[in-house]
């Protein structure tokens, strides 16, 4: 029994079963004297439900796990090389690929008897997100053994259309009004300016967005936290009203077992009492028996009175 091999049997159960089987492989662990790997076992964390539907997928569709990883792959090359045309596409793809996806963990899940709510299904978009957008993610994930949503909000950037910037244009000259147009430097002038505007709101819209997945992810993360908490603690009693309910079957057993010696100890002292006075009158009748061979086997005694002979009745005879 190695790390590896427990942690992909538990984290492929449901997440009901993953603290008990933890548990009992810890404790196979230590009765095989192995307390390491017995630690290393024992601090393995149950995933939360929309973790456990993302290594569902994993698991059950390698296929589509790879090209997932794929996709992410891509995205980030365009991105890095600014390639408008591919990022618009491969941005299609990703959501196509994304809604698809979740909507297959939702499934998978149902199937192995745990469902999961619409808040899990967006939760799981969000893990997919951060697949595609972080290699690291991406590598956690393909294990299949993820714990919990990253606590990173990874995302690409909606458009392509920064990839290649345009002068802004303002609403006079979108309705072809307005006066003559300014000369080619002060066009540039203003088209600069409008575009470095652009350019900060859009830094600051970014930024927003940033801290409100941030935000989120810190929600969903502290939320799913509790959730785990509250399934423990569930566990937590269900195993300890399990445990009272054999111990107070093993008490009444045992108050059974009691109550049936005691009413032996009883019936074995008034069989002792009775043994005492069995033991009693048969020495009182030894005793008794005793003294009369005693007194019958001493000389002269014995013979009835009135029947002694004397010397000379003998001389006559």
């Amino acid at each position: 029994m190695d790390l590896d091999t427990v942690a992909d049997e538990l984290y492929g159960l449901r997440p009901e079963d993953f603290t008990a089987a933890r548990d009992a492989r810890a404790a196979e662990a230590r009765r095989a004297g192995d307390r390491a790997l017995a630690g290393k076992i024992g601090k393995l964390r149950r995933p939360s439900l929309p973790a456990w539907a993302s290594n569902l997928l994993v698991r059950e569709q390698p296929e589509e796990t790879e090209s997932l990883l794929r996709l992410g792959e891509e995205l980030r090359r365009a991105h890095r090389d600014l390639d408008g045309a591919q990022l618009r596409d491969l941005s299609r793809q990703q959501h196509v690929v994304i809604n698809a996806l979740s909507r297959q963990a939702r499934q998978l899940a149902d199937q192995a008897g745990h469902p999961i709510s619409e808040d899990a299904q967006r939760e799981v978009e969000t893990i997919l997100h951060a697949v595609l957008a972080d290699t690291g993610a991406a590598a956690e994930w393909a294990t299949g053994r993820l714990v919990k949503a990253f606590d990173r909000a990874a995302g690409f950037p909606a458009a392509a259309e920064d990839a290649r910037p345009r002068p802004a244009r303002t609403a006079r000259q979108r309705e072809g009004t307005g006066p003559a147009r300014p000369g080619p430097a002060r066009r540039g002038e203003d088209n600069g300016k409008a575009e470095q505007e652009r350019r900060r709101r859009l830094e600051q819209a970014r930024q927003k967005a940033e801290a409100a997945r941030r935000e989120l992810t810190t929600r969903q993360e502290e939320a799913a936290e509790a959730d785990r908490q509250a399934d423990d603690a569930r566990e937590r009693a269900g195993s300890l009203q399990r445990r009272v309910g054999e111990l107070a079957e093993e008490l009444g057993r045992l108050e059974e077992e009691q109550q049936r010696a005691e009413a032996a100890a009883r019936k074995a002292r008034e069989q002792a009492r009775g043994a005492d006075r069995r033991v009693r009158e048969a020495r009182r009748r030894a005793e008794s028996a005793a003294d009369q061979v005693k007194r019958l086997d001493e000389p002269g005694r014995g013979r009835p009175r009135g029947r002694t002979r004397t010397g000379k009745q003998r001389a006559r005879r």
